[in-house]
């Protein structure tokens, strides 16, 4: 329980990091742009569905537009994992320059295995937020259980793998995250409750990955992870 709610807290604590705000803003930035392009591009499927016009195309109008928020939403989720990629080794350096000195580089899997494994993953999420995407317009409460659940398994597999995957090779980065399934999705459970939140859920990228960069390694999870130093007890 300590390493999760630490891990969870300490990426709150580097953000006035110049080594770590720097990526928080393009990672934040990024974010945006896919967002409003996702309702961009949910916009223009409704346009083409929705026509006509009096209170009939109005109020398709109006549903549609629901619609948009919805999807845009929905698909944001796959999206992240994407944009977190990006930007993960340069969050997780941040992270362990300042609470793990002394590790030696990361040499993990290489770039293509981890960049195949994370669109892997992605694609699957993408797949299942499209199919479980009517619950959330037929039963919205049911849907947003469902949103939820899909959001703290994606992002807390996603983003812990991906980490991992810096100082272990793919087959060993999986059966690590197997074996912490718990902690990782609990962590992935506050990140998709943070996705529901307007302009909070940009920055999940960035800090999800400083959070499984501290769970990966208070958790004792390489023989490479040293204790973290004494910015723990004022960080």
């Amino acid at each position: 329980m300590h390493a999760i709610s630490a891990s969870l807290l300490l990426p709150l604590r580097q953000i006035g990091d110049p080594g770590f705000r720097w990526p928080l803003l393009k990672g934040s930035a990024g974010a945006l742009l896919a967002f409003v392009a996702l309702i961009a591009l949910a916009d223009w499927g409704v346009a083409l569905l929705v026509g006509g016009e009096g209170w009939v195309a109005a109020l398709a109008g109006l549903l549609g537009g629901a619609l948009v928020l919805v999807s845009a939403i929905w698909l944001f989720v796959p999206v992240t994992l994407a944009i977190a990629g990006l930007f993960l080794d340069e969050v997780a350096e941040a992270v362990e320059r300042r609470h793990y000195p002394g590790l030696p580089p990361a040499e993990g899997s290489r770039l293509h295995a981890q960049a195949w494994a994370g669109l892997v993953l992605g694609l699957k999420m993408l797949g299942l937020a499209l199919l479980v995407m009517p619950l959330a317009l037929l039963l919205p409460p049911v849907g947003a259980i469902a949103f939820w659940t899909l959001a703290a398994v994606s992002l807390g597999n996603g983003l812990f793998e991906g980490v991992a995957q810096r100082r272990m090779d793919v087959g060993a980065a999986r059966t690590l995250r197997r074996r912490m399934r718990w902690p990782v999705l609990a962590i992935g459970g506050v990140l998709a409750a943070l996705a529901l939140l307007p302009f909070v859920n940009l920055a999940v990228p960035v800090l999800g990955t400083a959070a499984m960069t501290h769970l990966f390694h208070r958790a004792g999870a390489t023989r490479a992870a040293v204790r973290p130093r004494a910015v723990s007890r004022g960080a």
